[in-house]
């Protein structure tokens, strides 16, 4: 698996294409597709599907853009469904703008493939009650949205989030990972799961 990143929207998330083959799909996106569309033809890319980790407007400001323009189906876990009636959601949060709302399919946890790659979708509450990690095993690769970052994590003061279940979530589901595995976040640089095991801070109370 290829996996390239492009920065997208107001607060610069990082809006993935995970790419295997001649088929992609798309982690988040977050604002104007533009990059993630070209990227896509002048490689000569087929996009099946836009999956969401959580649906904070941050992540999802160029989905409906993005779908349009390659005919991709969304996925994303209802239980954040809720978001999208509040402003964390579908934009005007701190003077962000409105989100164009688009149809998604349901995203469930649990053995998932795409890309012809098995991936478990790991229920990661805590940021959103809905929020979920993509983990491909053979690629020893996860995609965690704002769950954990690079020597942090996301925050918990949004409707639904909670720093106590964030952090079982990730001792459960992404400290249970291989270490060597890579860690794409929804903002800043990737990181390895041994790496946050030792040096985020936010765990430096717990023993592994």
């Amino acid at each position: 698996m290829d996996v390239v990143v492009f920065p997208l929207g107001p607060l610069q998330t990082n809006s993935y294409l995970a790419i295997s083959g001649d088929a992609a799909i798309a982690v988040d996106v977050g604002g104007d597709p533009g990059a993630m569309v070209s990227h896509l033809h002048s490689k000569q890319l087929s996009l099946t599907h836009i999956v969401l980790t959580h649906l904070h407007c941050d992540h999802i400001y160029g989905v409906r853009a993005l779908s349009e323009a390659t005919g991709a189906s969304v996925l994303a876990n209802t239980d954040d469904d809720y978001l999208l009636d509040l402003d964390i959601g579908r934009g005007g949060f701190m003077g962000l703008p409105m989100v164009s709302l688009f149809a998604h399919d349901p995203l469930v946890p649990g053995e998932a493939s795409f890309l012809g790659m098995p991936c478990k979708v790991l229920a990661t509450p805590g940021h959103t009650p809905g929020s979920v990690s993509l983990y491909f095993p053979d690629d020893r690769v996860c995609f965690s949205g704002d769950l954990l970052f690079h020597r942090s994590i996301g925050r918990t003061d949004f409707p639904g989030g909670s720093h106590e279940v964030l952090l079982n979530s990730v001792m459960t589901q992404i400290f249970t990972l291989p270490e060597e595995t890579v860690v794409y976040s929804g903002h800043g640089p990737e990181t390895t799961v041994g790496s946050e095991k030792k040096n985020n801070p936010f765990f430096g109370e717990f023993a592994f």
